[in-house]
């Protein structure tokens, strides 16, 4: 993939980027929303996160192929180094390289930020079927990321019962001692 653009996410782009994630609300379990939220409501989404932390866009020549973001881990004070990322992508620009590129953007932009701690939480079935594979745990693992828990039958999608891991990586060092933000 070349002339791509990784930039940040504004909300004038809340239309294309949830035609992105409205595919896998629909047709699979890697969200767990059941409906594909209203582009105000997505838009909204985007205006909170850009609050606080980074929100990216992959495009080439105009078109959005992709995007990810960051948001709390927890949300309490204490977590204030820790951010939970998520990604996706338009589902015919996934294993082309584009996902990597936009999560080390992500994670430079959140170094810079102070956070040490990135967390993903993911979708994961005991077996994969036609809604949900292992491909994102695997994207994950290949980016760095470490499974660091998991929740059995906690996600019903599909008439199926799905499981939930986290991964973590750690981008930062942890000897500095750090005031809370605020």
């Amino acid at each position: 993939m070349t002339n791509i653009e990784i930039r940040t996410a504004t909300p004038d782009d809340a239309e294309d980027l949830l035609s992105i994630y409205g595919y896998y609300v629909i047709h699979t379990a890697i969200s767990f929303e059941y409906e594909v939220p209203k582009v105000d409501e997505f838009r909204g989404r985007i205006v909170r996160t850009l609050q606080r932390y980074p929100y990216l866009v992959a495009a080439c020549d105009g078109e959005i192929l992709g995007y990810a973001y960051a948001g709390p881990f927890v949300g309490r004070a204490a977590y204030d180094w820790s951010a939970e990322v998520t990604i996706y992508l338009a589902a015919d620009k996934r294993k082309q390289g584009l996902g990597r590129r936009l999560y080390e953007v992500l994670e430079k932009k959140l170094a810079r930020m102070g956070i040490l701690n990135l967390y993903a939480c993911i979708g994961y079935p005991e077996m994969p079927d036609e809604y949900l594979t292992k491909n994102s745990a695997e994207f994950h693992a290949h980016m760095g990321y470490a499974k660091v828990g998991e929740f059995h039958k906690c996600g019903y999608k599909f008439g199926r019962w799905y499981d939930m891991i986290w991964m973590e990586k750690m981008i930062g060092s942890h000897e500095t001692m750090y005031e809370p933000a605020e």
